[in-house]
């Protein structure tokens, strides 16, 4: 009953974490698709002459970026940082805590 238990729990940490590797190939594709449209229009608008490389032009790309940086790190750098099985002693031990009497 308990390796039940268990194969239930793993594979719903296992189906928590690929929705999550999911979302973020997501936002990577709807970034480089939006950057890419972007590109266009900036294209189109450039007087003769004018240089594409203005800082106005990458302002999107940076700044999205770094948000889309922000979310690969929530998604795949934890695993990494607090280990395989950091989040399941955390629970067990908060779970031994509440245990004990309250004094």
């Amino acid at each position: 009953m308990e390796s039940n238990y268990i194969d239930k729990d793993r594979y719903e940490r296992a189906a928590k974490r690929v929705k999550r590797i999911r979302g973020f190939y997501s936002h990577a594709i709807v970034y480089v698709v939006i950057n890419m449209m972007i590109v266009v229009v900036n294209i189109q608008n450039l007087d003769a002459g004018e240089s594409y490389f203005q800082w106005h032009n990458f302002t999107t790309l940076f700044f999205w970026g770094i948000g889309l940086v922000a979310h690969g790190v929530s998604v795949f750098v934890p695993n990494y940082m607090l280990g395989k099985d950091w989040e399941e002693r955390k629970i067990k031990e908060l779970m031994e805590k509440d245990k004990k009497p309250w004094k």
